[in-house]
Formats: structure tokens, sequence, C-alpha cells
């Protein structure tokens, strides 16, 4: 009697496992960039010479490459995705951050910056975007700080994002 009721509760553990392994936690939101973040973002295309961006709806203003190509499928917040990457303090040279190993690095992309969430569903493997994110889609008020604890990214910071889609998973 034992060694059914434990062979039961196996295997009913291992059924209800395998059901919310296949669910994803990652919901949409409706987070979107303030007037005054837009207008800001707007003032610095124009006083830039950037006429090439569209705006998304939540805020995000972008580019797509056009001299890349890309095939596939695109991806949706539960899709692990692989990137290359460059991230800049709007209007500073010098790249915050980056990820340029060809292979990429792996991501749930569910689990990036809302702005990133919005716009990579945008493009396929192989495409690259040039994202334009304001703070409340990007790290708000938080500062970023390296390893050493030192800030590499200021709180209310506007970014910039060159992103490449290497393979959606």
């Amino acid at each position: 009697m034992f060694k059914k009721i434990f062979l039961l509760a196996i295997l009913a553990s291992t059924l209800l496992t395998s059901c919310f392994k296949d669910q994803c936690p990652y919901l949409d939101t409706s987070i979107t960039a303030s007037s005054s973040e837009i207008a800001y973002m707007q003032t610095y295309f124009a006083t830039n010479n950037i006429t090439d961006v569209t705006q998304h709806p939540s805020g995000v203003f972008y580019t797509i490459d056009t001299a890349t190509t890309g095939s596939g499928p695109t991806p949706n917040l539960c899709s692990t995705i692989l990137v290359r990457y460059d991230a800049f303090r709007l209007g500073y040279g010098n790249a915050f951050d980056s990820y340029n190993d060809p292979n990429g690095i792996s991501f749930v992309l569910g689990s990036l910056i809302v702005g990133v969430q919005k716009t990579m569903p945008l493009i396929n493997s192989g495409r690259t975007i040039t994202l334009y994110i304001p703070p409340s889609l990007a790290y708000g008020n938080n500062d970023i700080r390296d390893a050493n604890g030192d800030v590499i990214l200021p709180a209310n910071s506007y970014i910039k994002f060159v992103m490449t889609l290497i393979a959606v998973q």
C-alpha cells in the first residue's frame, strides 16, 4: 500500500511539474513613457539631426537597420534570445555596457527592461535594431553599478541600445 501511495505521489508530482514548467511567468506591461520623456527624446533627435526613428506606442524610439536581413521567428516575452549589444547613456560617447562575442549572450526577453521587451519582437534573427529608451522604460530611478559598486549609469538616464538578434530559442 505504501509503495502505491509513494508511486502515485511521484507520478502526480511529475505531471504537475511538467505542466507548470511550460508556463511563461512574464506578462506584458502597459507601462508607457511620459509626455515629458517623449518630448525630451524628440528634442534630442532634432538637436542631433536624427530623422529616421520610429516611435513605438510605449514611447521607445527605434530604427531597424535595413542593411541586415533576418529570418525565422520573432521573439515573445518567454523566448530565450541570443544577442550582441552596445549600451550607451544618451548623449555620451562611450558604452557603459557591451557584449560583442560572435556567439552572443543569452537572455529570456521577459527578464529584460521594458523598452527592450517592447521592441525586440519587431525583428527576427539576423536583424539589428537601435533603441532609444526613456528612463521609465529602462532602469528608472535606479543607479546601475559595476562589480566594484561604481555607478556606471546614473538614475533616470535615457539610453541607447544597438542590438543584434542572433537567434530566438
